[in-house]
Order: structure tokens, then C-alpha cells, then sequence
């Protein structure tokens, strides 16, 4: 199960480090409105898939809330099927879905978990509505 705050999940982007720091930034200039995770890790956690309306407490390494998201759409969708506009809304810079597939194809790689075309993704979209402070629902 996935850690809560305030009655809250966490939202932990990438991985702890450089990557979580530079991802939460996106997110807290606005930047990024988007994130993909994969279906296996919800299953192994057994965790249902976030529902619109659903806030989110975004973390830093410690697990400290550094700003609250609010679930603005969810889809699942083969990895060969993630549309460029999602991908481009992640805000991480990639210039092609090709770029943002390769990417993404490497970190889940590197994290022990290869995908290929047939791999379900979550397609997770969201909006920032407050930053440090209090969770607040």
C-alpha cells in the first residue's frame, strides 16, 4: 500500500534524488500536469487506480508533502498508445512520442521492470491546487 498523509496518497514521482526533485518542480511551476505510472505496479501494491476529483499529496524524498494535486483525468492505455498530447503535458522536455517512449522505456528498464507496446499504462492527469502547507481536502 501506498504511504498516506492526511488521509491523502502520496504521489512520489520518479525515482528519490535529482529525478523526484526536478519532477516536483515541474509540477509546482505548473509545468508538468501529467505523469505515467504502470497497472503492474498498482496491482502489486494493490492499489486501486485514482479516481477525478481524487487529491493527491506530491512528496519529496522523506516522504514531506511539498504541494496537494487534484486528479483531472485517468485512462489506461498500451505503452504503443500513450498519445502525444498526454506525453507532452508530462512536461519533461520530450520532443516526439518517440523520445517519450524511449525515455520512459528506459527508466521502467532501469527500474527493473521492461515494458513493451502491450504494457498498461496509467495515464494520469492532474492540476496543482496548493504547495506546502496544510493537505486540506
Amino acid at each position: 500500500m501506498w504511504p498516506r498523509i492526511g488521509g491523502l496518497r502520496a504521489l512520489a514521482l520518479g525515482t528519490p534524488g535529482e529525478l523526484r526533485t526536478r519532477l516536483n518542480t515541474l509540477v509546482l511551476s505548473g509545468v508538468k500536469t501529467a505523469t505515467a505510472g504502470l497497472v503492474q505496479e498498482y496491482d502489486d501494491e494493490n492499489e486501486e487506480l485514482e479516481y477525478v476529483g481524487e487529491r493527491l499529496v506530491l512528496v519529496d524524498d522523506n516522504d514531506a508533502l511539498v504541494g496537494v494535486v487534484e486528479v483531472t483525468g485517468v485512462e489506461v492505455v498500451r505503452f504503443a498508445d500513450v498519445p502525444w498530447d498526454f506525453a507532452r503535458a508530462e512536461g519533461e522536455g520530450d520532443r516526439s512520442i518517440e523520445e517519450w517512449r524511449e525515455g520512459h522505456g528506459a527508466y521502467w528498464a532501469r527500474q527493473g521492470t521492461p515494458v513493451t507496446d502491450d504494457t498498461r499504462i496509467v495515464c494520469l492527469r492532474f492540476r496543482l491546487v496548493s504547495t506546502e502547507g496544510s493537505v486540506g481536502t
